[in-house]
């Protein structure tokens, strides 16, 4: 009889085996991957939005978007600005209708230095949802982890009930001062984290010898100790062995390329981070002032070259997208 069971278990696909330790979270914008895959939450971007927008699937989202602009009137320039916005909101109705947990709908990465223009466009962005019957607790403002972009979402958090999800994120520093603002979630990237060691070092790193896995496992193992109430979502994976390395980590979210490969692997997978024996390591805690966490940034070459890197692209992907509906909009 107890052979039964293990046996099952074997069977068990690795995707479905993570989720028995981490949430599971679709990083695209499209809805089939979803379906597919079933993951609990899903997060947009820039680039995202702008893969989308070139299929003819979405087509009829860009449409409705499109016609909102216009019909709001004002400048080519402000029509824009308002199609983005209910772009965005678009996707994220339709990605809630097929998960069942939190969409991340990303402020214009052009605002990253802007902390008041933040917070506008984030408390414009759940009122529009709100208008689309969408509460606030399905939605995670995406901001970049800029001092400016944390502080935002401080006070987003607790003058405003707004969850969010602090993004491009690479050094302990940054994390800490979103744990310290009481942010909902933080999104680590792994993958740009390898990339840059990769390019700097000219090694090819192990799963388990990762400096993206061990940036994250860093943050996490930190949160834990401290009783930090801030989530942690490891993201930008380049491999499933990353994936497995931080089975564990609070949410994962994966590409759909990644995703298949969990879904059909059917190899062991074990949790490898773990709140309890985090609590129990002897590590330091740091406590960081504006100046602090900008001294410490600088330092961090790889971070400091990571957000900034980020940021442009980003910019330059809502810069293409841009420009797509300004196309469109000369031919209708």
């Amino acid at each position: 009889m107890s052979s039964e069971p293990q046996a099952k278990r074997t069977k068990m696909s690795a995707l479905d085996q993570l989720k028995q330790f981490s949430t599971v979270v679709a990083d695209t914008g499209d809805f089939e991957a979803m379906k597919s895959y079933k993951p609990t939450d899903a997060t947009t971007n820039p680039s995202l939005i702008l893969s989308a927008a070139g299929m003819e699937q979405y087509q009829h989202i860009l449409d409705k978007a499109i016609k909102y602009g216009k019909e709001c009137g004002g400048t080519i320039e402000e029509q824009l600005g308002e199609i983005l916005d209910m772009l965005s909101v678009l996707f994220g109705c339709e990605i809630l209708k097929i998960i069942p947990g939190r969409v991340s709908v990303e402020v214009d990465a052009r605002l990253s230095f802007d902390k008041d223009a933040m917070m506008a466009k984030a408390i414009k962005l759940i009122t529009m949802f709100a208008e689309y019957g969408v509460k606030k607790e399905r939605i995670l403002i995406k901001l970049a982890s800029t001092w400016e972009g944390i502080q935002a979402a401080k006070e987003l958090e607790k003058k405003h009930g707004i969850q969010c999800n602090l993004t491009l994120l690479f050094s302990l520093y940054q994390a800490i001062a979103c744990a310290e603002a009481n942010v909902t979630l933080i999104s680590p990237f792994v993958g740009r984290i390898l990339d840059w060691y990769v390019e700097h070092t000219k090694i090819t790193y192990e799963a388990k010898d990762d400096p993206g896995v061990l940036s994250v496992m860093r943050v996490f193992n930190y949160y834990k100790k401290f009783g930090y109430k801030t989530q942690v979502m490891g993201a930008s994976f380049r491999n499933t062995g990353e994936i497995r390395e931080l089975a564990g980590c609070d949410l994962l979210t994966i590409s759909p390329k990644l995703l298949q490969e969990l879904a059909n692997s059917e190899q062991p997978l074990k949790k490898a981070l773990d709140a309890k024996t985090a609590a129990q390591y002897d590590i330091e805690k740091i406590s960081l002032n504006e100046a602090q966490f900008r001294w410490h940034l600088n330092e961090d070459q790889m971070a400091t070259d990571k957000l900034s890197d980020g940021i442009r692209k980003f910019a330059a992907d809502t810069r293409k997208l841009e420009s797509l509906i300004k196309a469109m909009l000369a031919k209708k």
